[in-house]
């Protein structure tokens, strides 16, 4: 079963790069602002587990519509040789510097690929789109055509119109805000214009949507394994007899910060390695620790629960954890927050930055002296305690996820992570969290409660559940 081939093509700028990369899943297609940037054909395939689906064959724009159309004119005797006709002018004019584009985008259509035609519904329609229609028409290919509001859909209703009369299929298709699920039902549509490609086509929509749910469970898996990390994570230093311990205090508090900063950062960069985005760039909404804002209540728990919220889940925790948590309802949850995006101004060791480090150390976790035996002091910091804490990270961390999934691989926009996301959890959902969470800080149940965490997760993405 041969592999089904579409070349995308169209006038330049038109957003055809866009069409591929959204496509192909493929965030290293090349897309640029200025018309022209694609100059010879250029194959994107769609691979799963070594498996070519379909591929997608990235054109250079239309230059000379109407001299291609004329000269196919005067060598097709009738509608049957037109496709031939075609094919002769590729052959005849492979070498011609003034036809380059053309040939390069007809070539792959003339060895067999299908055709999806793209146009910018921003931009008024013309006659003058009609000779490349033309053109596309006589090659005999199965074809639909795309509408891509690159700005605006200003013009779509006369593009419609326009290319009902060449196109069996016209969709209205945002390179940009495509989801998931409507790139699926493009494959479908192929499959319904060619016959050949029907078979090839639906078990290509299977397989996505088997990788989808993989992706998700992969993803839950990942971000449960990193709360489980952050909850659990302790650092300790000795200090020899006779050292001040109060410079140890701070100096652990704020390398806590740095490694749990870092641990986050990987856990994000694998999470969309396993959506297949690589060249990621984000802007984040970081909350100075020392900022008035940290005494806004909206601000404190922006990723987090609010006072409410805590209150509920508080007994559930406590509980488990054997109580002594506290509900840390200060300022200190804003720390924590942006705890995780910035750290605390002024040098380590000065007099400024050991103060803020310890306003907001035992809320984040406890810091504990103890004597050794062979002399000095065993300082240690974490693990966190601070019952809110587990639930910041996870809304971080859905955040991050939900705006990956939501995103088409044609976005190069920075990804952004500015609101909460955890407003439209339920109360008795927030309690069971609670207790999930005191539940990985206990080595006895803490696998029953990341296979719990995972699913609950996976339920939230509409995947199946399964192995996370």
């Amino acid at each position: 079963m041969k592999a089904p081939v579409f070349a995308v093509v169209g006038r330049p700028n038109k957003g055809k790069s866009s069409i591929v990369a959204t496509l192909a899943r493929d965030d290293s297609v090349g897309i640029e602002a200025r018309a022209g940037s694609t100059r010879e054909a250029r194959e994107f395939p769609m691979r799963v587990d070594g498996e070519t689906l379909y591929t997608l064959v990235d054109t250079p724009g239309i230059q000379r519509a109407r001299a291609v159309l004329e000269w196919l004119r005067a060598h097709a005797e009738d509608a049957a040789s037109r496709p031939r006709a075609v094919r002769d002018f590729v052959s005849e004019h492979r070498g011609d510097a003034r036809f380059h584009d053309e040939c390069a985008l007809l070539q792959p259509i003339v060895d067999g690929a299908g055709i999806i035609y793209v146009v910018d519904g921003s931009v008024p329609f013309g006659a003058d789109y009609e000779a490349e229609m033309d053109i596309l028409r006589w090659t005999g290919r199965p074809s639909l055509a795309l509408i891509n509001p690159i700005d605006n859909e200003d013009y779509v209703a006369q593009w419609q119109a326009g290319l009902g009369q060449y196109f069996q299929t016209v969709r209205l298709f945002n390179a940009q805000r495509a989801e998931a699920e409507k790139q699926l039902e493009l494959l479908v549509l192929f499959g319904h214009l060619d016959e050949q490609w029907r078979q090839a086509l639906d078990r290509a929509v299977a397989v996505l949507r088997s990788e989808r749910g993989r992706e998700h469970r992969e993803a839950a898996s990942l971000i449960t394994e990193w709360i489980a990390d952050a909850l659990t994570f302790q650092l300790s230093q000795r200090v020899p007899e006779g050292f001040p311990v109060k410079p140890v205090e701070d100096l652990l508090f704020t390398r806590y910060q740095h490694e749990l900063q870092a641990r986050e950062r990987r856990c994000r960069r694998q999470v969309e390695e396993v959506y297949h985005y690589h060249r990621l760039q984000r802007s984040e909404l970081d909350i100075d620790l020392e900022a008035s804002e940290l005494f806004n209540v909206e601000q404190w728990y922006l990723w987090g629960l609010d006072r409410r919220a805590l209150t509920l889940v508080a007994a559930s925790a406590g509980a488990l954890l054997g109580g002594g948590t506290g509900l840390a309802l200060d300022g200190m949850t804003a720390g924590l927050t942006g705890g995780l995006g910035t750290l605390i101004s002024g040098t380590l060791g000065a007099t400024s930055g050991g103060v803020a480090a310890l306003r907001y150390a035992d809320e984040i976790a406890q810091l504990r002296v103890k004597g050794i035996p062979s002399g000095g002091k065993l300082v240690s910091y974490g693990p966190s305690r601070n019952p809110n804490f587990p639930f910041v990270l996870l809304g971080r961390a859905l955040l991050h996820q939900q705006r990956l999934c939501s995103r088409t691989h044609a976005d190069r926009s920075a990804l952004q992570l500015d609101t909460a996301l955890l407003a439209d959890v339920s109360d008795a959902e927030r309690r069971q969290l609670a207790r999930w969470f005191a539940s990985l800080r206990q080595p006895r149940s803490a696998a029953a409660a990341r296979q719990a965490l995972a699913e609950w997760m996976l339920a939230r993405t509409g995947a199946p559940s399964g192995s996370a």
